[in-house]
């Protein structure tokens, strides 16, 4: 979340070093044609440039599993063993409540085209989420009230129902209540099952929860520049955290770490071992950082206000200079806008969704004015990418400290702890000693 100015940074310097080859050789063009040899090169590149650059244009994907990243490889074991072994023999510390309540992602809008049924994991639970044909969302439990069968695993949506795939019985999607069993002369007024209040917005089709089953007390905003299509959408990427929710946006005020995990360039890689390499010294990072919750009526938002600089062999280069305003709205959604004085604008949405009590699925979805080369926005999600992956490295292998050692410089933290367990109650669901999870 906080990587964005490096990127930015590269890129700045990537497009001032461009624009200063193209200017030079733009006058030479004519001229360079009219060689035969040159005629012919272009003819034989254009069919493979065509094919690269509907590559570059297409949206990036990057989606990592839950042992690809963040844990250095053991000798003799696989990832997956290795992520397993420090899961097992990690101490996890004094957690606080696994599940806060709020609105979380389940998946993006164009993965439930109209008549389709998705089974996602969230909370703890099993989810069905279908369109119907008219376009309307709806999420519901994924197991049937009657002998257990999976309703996205082979179900059909009918009309504004979900059809169970083992005897066929109908979930109307907005209540849940059982319309038709087959079968059966009379469908109980009991048979139903759990719809989840939902919405659908900014791309993404998200889920509210409450240990108490209380109603949505606050809403997602909606922005306006990607319902008009002024930002367009260029990719996202996927990442598993073995870590509690809580300690991803503790991140935003943990000033400190952006001058040490985050000061080396992209080009340093993840594996925290050796991004603090010597070759890239020459680089330093400038980073002016405040974190503050917002008051009331939005007293479930907060603000990062991140103003980065560089300097280069001791020099400042004012041109390359990023304002960055990250707001957190609840507990598991981050709208991350920047803005660029010749590379545009856009904004990062990241949403951190509880799969199970410690582990999380973390996107970031990238939309960027529609009039930027898509290269832009995608070079931006990928060095996002690059910096999100170190701190995954710090969460995966990390004990939650209740009670930190901290100096004043780290009065932020406390500050934003306070500020979060707004998003806990009495009843919120604790870790127990058997909730371990799947190994992988």
């Amino acid at each position: 979340m906080l990587s964005v100015p490096h990127s930015l940074l590269s890129l700045s310097v990537l497009c001032l070093v461009g624009a200063t080859l193209v200017a030079s050789s733009w006058f030479l063009l004519p001229r360079l044609l009219q060689s035969p040899t040159a005629q012919i090169l272009l003819l034989l590149l254009s069919v493979p440039g065509l094919w690269m650059w509907r590559v570059l244009a297409r949206p990036l994907e990057l989606l990592r599993s839950p042992e690809d990243v963040g844990y250095i490889p053991e000798r003799g074991r696989t990832r997956a063993q290795t992520a397993n072994q420090v899961r097992r023999r990690r101490r996890k510390g004094e957690l606080p409540p696994v599940y806060p309540n709020g609105w979380y992602r389940v998946l993006d809008s164009n993965m439930v085209p109209p008549g389709t049924v998705n089974n996602c994991t969230a909370l703890g639970e099993q989810l069905a989420v279908f369109r119907t044909q008219e376009g309307k969302v709806n999420v519901v439990d994924a197991y049937c009230p009657h002998l257990g069968a999976n309703l996205a695993v082979g179900g059909q949506v009918v009309g504004d129902c979900i059809e169970c795939p083992f005897h066929g019985w109908q979930f109307r999607g907005h209540d849940g209540k059982c319309t038709r069993i087959p079968y059966a002369e009379k469908v109980p007024d009991f048979a139903k099952i759990k719809s989840w209040t939902s919405c659908e917005l900014n791309g993404t089709v998200y889920v509210w929860y409450h240990c108490d089953g209380i109603e949505p007390t606050w809403t997602i905003p909606e922005q306006e520049e990607i319902t008009k299509k002024e930002w367009v959408y260029h990719g996202r990427t996927e990442h598993y955290v073995n870590a509690h929710i809580e300690e991803i946006p503790e991140n935003a005020a943990d000033i400190a770490h952006l001058d040490f995990l985050h000061q080396p360039g992209i080009v340093s890689g993840v594996d925290l071992r050796y991004t603090k390499s010597k070759t890239w010294d020459f680089v330093k990072h400038i980073w002016k950082v405040q974190w503050r919750p917002e008051p009331a009526p939005n007293k479930h938002c907060s603000e990062l206000l991140l103003e980065h600089s560089i300097r280069i062999f001791g020099k400042h280069f004012s041109l390359i200079d990023v304002n960055v305003v990250a707001r957190q709205v609840g507990p598991g959604i981050v709208f991350l806008f920047f803005k660029h004085a010749f590379l545009g604008s856009g904004v990062i949405v990241q949403c951190v969704t509880p799969m199970e009590p410690l582990l999380q699925q973390v996107s970031h979805s990238i939309y960027y004015q529609k009039n930027i080369p898509s290269i832009v926005p995608k070079f931006i999600l990928r060095a996002e990418c690059t910096q999100f992956e170190r701190d995954v490295m710090i969460w995966n292998n990390k004990k939650y400290i209740s009670k930190p050692l901290l100096v004043k410089e780290d009065a932020g933290i406390q500050k934003h702890r306070r500020w979060y367990s707004q998003f806990y109650s009495e009843n919120s669901p604790q870790m127990t000693f058997q909730e371990e999870g799947l190994d992988w």
